[in-house]
């Protein structure tokens, strides 16, 4: 099963306004891992304080909210956290992948992460990490994160597969953020890049999303060639150089990828 979101459009006749304002809340609670009042909530929905406590009651109750005892700050509810699992259970090819990934990240001692486009933004659905990697520098992603994909090598290559007026809508849409001075910011720059990409299989992330880390990556493709995920060896670069990104590490990821592409019924060789 691949995951794919629904395209939005316009909103259905039947929506729900209660769902939608539900909806914000979290979205805006999962900005915030401190936690936020209901003051807090009210000012940045705008909604009223009254409407806000309501809906908030019931997320409680439910456990899709929890509310600090002290503080009284709201927080998202770990039935979100038993959900997410639930759903990360169910995308099948992260099950057959994760035998290789496991293979990769001892092999290299760096963390492997495989990910997915979603709402046109990376979302990590796997992460490995060897049993001996050295200290040191390590990475933070977790499970479930989201961040933009210009500016990463697993999101550059899956940006790679989307046709070029999907790319502009996209770019469009949501711009091209500056994570570091050496993020790409141009969308003729980035298309330029993914050219690239395309022509030789994978991806680099030179400190482009966090200044200390690189990263290498490679596309896992289905029974048909579409690329549906894409995996990543990344590390401090204190460990990495350029040499061994665009080397062995560059081998090692584009070998596991395709393993794991034969794996779930992928035919072909490398492009």
């Amino acid at each position: 099963m691949v995951l794919r979101s629904i395209p939005k459009s316009t909103k259905p006749k039947n929506f729900v306004q209660s769902v939608e304002r539900i909806s914000k809340i979290l979205d805006v609670l999962g900005e915030f891992p401190q936690g936020l009042s209901i003051g807090d909530l009210s000012t940045k929905i705008g909604l009223p304080k009254g409407t806000i406590h309501r809906l908030l009651s019931t997320l409680v109750f439910l456990d899709y909210v929890r509310q600090d005892a002290e503080t009284k700050r709201y927080n998202l509810g770990f039935k979100l956290v038993e959900l997410g699992n639930r759903l990360l259970s169910h995308i099948d090819f992260r099950t057959e992948a994760r035998p290789y990934l496991l293979d990769l990240a001892e092999n290299t001692r760096e963390t492997v992460h495989l990910v997915i486009l979603y709402q046109d933004e990376v979302l990590y659905i796997e992460k490995m990490e060897a049993n001996t990697t050295p200290t040191g520098l390590r990475m933070v992603s977790m499970l479930g994160s989201r961040v933009p994909a210009h500016c990463t090598a697993v999101g550059k290559v899956l940006l790679a597969a989307l046709p070029e007026d999907k790319l502009e809508t996209m770019v469009g849409a949501k711009g091209l953020t500056r994570r570091t001075e050496n993020t790409i910011t141009s969308l003729e720059k980035l298309k330029e890049h993914l050219q690239e990409v395309r022509r030789t299989n994978c991806a680099f992330d030179m400190e482009e999303n966090e200044i200390g880390i690189c990263c290498v990556a490679a596309p896992i493709r289905d029974q048909q060639g579409y690329v549906i995920a894409a995996i990543s060896i990344s590390g401090p670069v204190s460990r990495i150089n350029a040499r061994m990104l665009k080397t062995e590490l560059k081998d090692q990821v584009a070998d596991t990828a395709l393993r794991i592409s034969r794996r779930i019924g992928y035919q072909g060789g490398l492009p």
